[in-house]
């Protein structure tokens, strides 16, 4: 009698736990996007100039030098920041990311998700990554975005600048 009750309240008790695990495995229902939204996702991942140019050793540095270490030049390692503009229809978001690594000398990441609603729009990204003023790459797109689609705008400095994955 006692084996029958206990394996009956088991039974029920994981019935009961099977029950809310599908429940809530379907509700409350999550939405990524708003039903007449896209999403452009901007992800740029680059090493930028240095921030100064290499000089050369006068001879007078040179001799102070130990012999093993009497590189003629000198290159400092920190890098400049990298800046970017996105302007989606008159609509601009600026980013500065600073170089990573204790000595300034890596790359800037930048991960942005900016949400539009679905249609036309008109595309601009500018990317400054040296350290004089102005922006060294620049591209423009007009496209139209579907509800729910996901626009991607990568960085690759070997391809040319910017690339837009729809």
């Amino acid at each position: 009698m006692k084996t029958t009750v206990r394996i009956g309240a088991q039974v029920l008790l994981y019935a009961l736990f099977l029950g809310v695990i599908g429940y809530f495995s379907t509700r409350p229902e999550y939405r990524q996007l708003a039903p007449d939204a896209a999403l452009i996702r901007v992800t740029v991942s680059h090493a930028a100039q240095p921030e100064q140019p290499c000089r050369k050793r006068t001879p007078e540095e040179l001799a102070k030098l130990a012999p093993n270490m009497r590189a003629p030049l000198v290159c400092p390692r920190a890098r400049a920041p990298v800046t970017l503009e996105i302007e989606i229809d008159d609509t601009l978001t600026r980013v500065v990311a600073q170089p990573s690594g204790f000595a300034r000398d890596g790359r800037s990441t930048i991960y942005r998700r900016i949400e539009v609603p679905a249609g036309a729009h008109h595309i601009r990204a500018r990317l400054s990554d040296s350290p004089q003023p102005g922006f060294d790459y620049d591209a423009s797109r007009k496209l139209t975005l579907a509800a729910g689609r996901v626009l991607t705008i990568d960085f690759d400095p070997a391809a040319g600048g910017f690339i837009f994955i729809n």
